[in-house]
């Protein structure tokens, strides 16, 4: 006890015994005990006067918290479709066979746990895994079995290759974002020559959406949490970027934070706030070192802090906030709850987080790229940004390719683009189809590779998975079926229940035991998402699953074996144990079976 007692005490004090800080003490509390045990859960507790069952809440809610023991090397394989396809499973299946263990069982000696997560980032050079939180890419057979050399050795990953823990920007085509160069504070300095109100008239006369995938006017949302009653107002970077296939946010944190940090302390300044969140993704746990490093210079160089560039009335600072694994916090108001040290379920809207946001005061969420856009407009003027794309989506957008193409990576376009294009500059000549915007997008055949990245068009968050000739669009459907069952927060029941159906009737079919009846469910559980689902998560779960029915059907067809209905429910294999109980197994103890 008492070493947990000394363990605990300083993230405790670190954290100022605040309720709200929850997920950062449980997540650094597991870092330095290795799993939220019982005497953890309790210390916690009493520390911090909360119910036992709210940590219950937390650990049972968040994929990266343990609060059962857990491997000493914890190797989780990335199960994006994209991953897949580059034979993750078959190099997950050789590790476990090499310590002879199954998915998610730790080994007799406590030493290693094997498992998938839902998608690292790491698209453009999977098949990638994590080994304690730590990125490592482009795997192949061999690096699999020096992998394991190294656990079975218990090399500390800091000795382990620096080359396995390289992550590429992977840049293929830069614009006006990711081409340009700007001088530390460059940004900030510009916004303050043009003052709150000119800052703000740049923004609106720029027409910047919002480039998380839902594409609100960013001007619009500063506007209402500037004029909105309250005490204090917060500015959060939502970096939780959790949608299979993308991972342009992961470039922007590694290589322009500075970009990233400015953006965040320009919507302060407009709006009044003080205060930032950067809501880093669990997987990207690896960056949070060199953001830390990234701040304290700004600190230094008084782009954050008190007085910002010799401003008295500006002062605006940022603190990092660590997700813990759960893809519904990309959503704002999940998000909140997130950093509010709750389990991440979407609130109810209104209010909406610009008037009631974070401890209930007036808060902008905008994505990592969105802020990285205030800082052009800051120094290029709204008039030069909206002159970029189209009239309805001004600027540029970046797309993170990744799949069956010669050179996956981010690409950056004003926007407009044509798929075809984007095809033709990736490499990608046989492309079969394209799943835009991640799961949760729209799949596009090749008689609809004329259209535009746009949202009057095609809107993305920026995900754009490239498949080509032979791959089977069933087997994606049916990746992205089990993530949404996955992934479901459970607030609401048509999500909770409806991904669930929708994952068992698609594994139905895949087993061989599918027949038109499950297509005909599919297209009505389709609908009820889509209109009964509390937040995007359920409204969007079907849209992918959708467009690959009605556009590659005979994906589907191919797979249906039966011509009538059967029961997905064996009941009398369910009824094995009874049987076993009672000693009986003849014939009459079996359905069927005559009386």
């Amino acid at each position: 006890m008492a070493s947990i007692d000394s363990a605990l005490e300083p993230i405790l004090a670190r954290y100022g015994r605040e309720p709200s800080a929850l997920l950062q003490i449980l997540r650094d509390a597991q870092e330095a005990c290795d799993w939220i045990s019982p005497t953890v859960r309790a210390e916690v507790a009493r520390a911090l006067d909360i119910p036992a069952t709210q940590i219950d809440c937390l650990t049972r809610f968040y994929a990266h918290l343990y609060d059962e023991p857990r491997g000493r090397y914890r190797v989780l394989f990335s199960d994006n479709i994209t991953d897949r396809m580059a034979d993750a499973p078959a190099l997950m299946a050789r590790m476990l066979e090499q310590f002879g263990l199954e998915p998610g069982e730790v080994s007799p000696d406590g030493l290693l746990s094997i498992a998938t997560t839902s998608c690292t980032g790491m698209c453009d050079q999977g098949p990638a895994l994590l080994v304690n939180n730590r990125a490592v890419t482009r795997m192949t057979p061999e690096r699999i079995d020096a992998i394991s050399a190294l656990i079975r050795a218990r090399a500390p990953l800091d000795d382990w290759p620096s080359h396995f823990f390289e992550v590429h920007d992977n840049i293929r085509r830069a614009d006006i974002l990711l081409g340009a160069t700007c001088a530390s504070g460059e940004a900030i300095r510009a916004a303050l020559a043009r003052g709150r109100d000119g800052m703000f008239a740049e923004m609106k006369k720029s027409n910047l959406r919002g480039r998380g995938g839902a594409g609100f006017t960013t001007a619009v949302k500063w506007e209402a949490c500037r004029d909105a009653p309250g005490e204090a107002r917060f500015v959060i970077c939502n970096a939780d970027e959790g949608e299979p296939g993308t991972f342009k946010d992961r470039v922007l944190l590694q290589s322009y934070a500075g970009r990233v940090f400015e953006g965040m302390a320009i919507a302060g300044y407009v709006t009044g706030a003080n205060k930032g969140f950067l809501y880093l993704r669990g997987e990207y746990s690896y960056l949070r070192a060199p953001l830390e490093a990234k701040l304290a210079e700004m600190r230094r160089e008084n782009l954050l802090g008190d007085a910002i560039c010799g401003d008295a009335g500006f002062s605006f600072d940022i603190m990092i906030h660590m997700g813990a694994g759960a893809y519904i916090c990309g959503e704002e108001t999940a998000l909140i709850e997130s950093l509010e040290g709750k389990a991440g379920k979407p609130r109810i809207r209104p209010p909406f987080p610009a008037t009631y946001g974070y401890l209930g005061q007036p808060t902008v969420v905008n994505n990592v790229e969105t802020l990285c856009k205030a800082t052009e407009i800051a120094i290029q003027g709204g008039a030069f940004y909206a002159g970029q794309g189209t009239q309805q989506s001004t600027g540029t957008k970046i797309l993170s390719v990744s799949g069956d193409c010669e050179r996956p990576g981010l690409y950056e376009y004003p926007f407009g683009v044509s798929i075809a294009q984007v095809l033709e500059d990736c490499g990608a000549e046989d492309a079969f189809a394209v799943q835009i915007g991640g799961a949760a997008g729209n799949c596009l055949a090749p008689h609809e590779f004329d259209r535009c990245i746009a949202f009057e068009d095609v809107p993305t968050a920026g995900a754009f998975m490239v498949f080509g000739q032979g791959r089977d669009m069933f087997e994606t459907a049916l990746n992205f079926a089990n993530f949404f069952e996955h992934e479901s927060c459970g607030f609401c029941t048509p999500c909770r229940v409806g991904t669930a159906i929708v994952a068992r009737m698609m594994n139905k079919i895949d087993a061989g035991h599918g027949a038109r009846y499950e297509l005909n469910e599919l297209n009505r559980l389709d609908v009820l998402l889509r209109t009964s689902s509390h937040c995007g998560l359920g409204q969007s779960a079907t849209m992918a699953l959708r467009d690959m029915m009605q556009k590659f059907a005979p994906a589907f067809e191919r797979r249906l074996s039966l011509k009538d209905f059967e029961p997905g429910f064996d009941l009398d294999a369910a009824l094995a144990e009874a049987r076993a109980l009672t000693g009986r197994d003849d014939e009459a103890a079996h359905l069927g079976a005559d009386s």
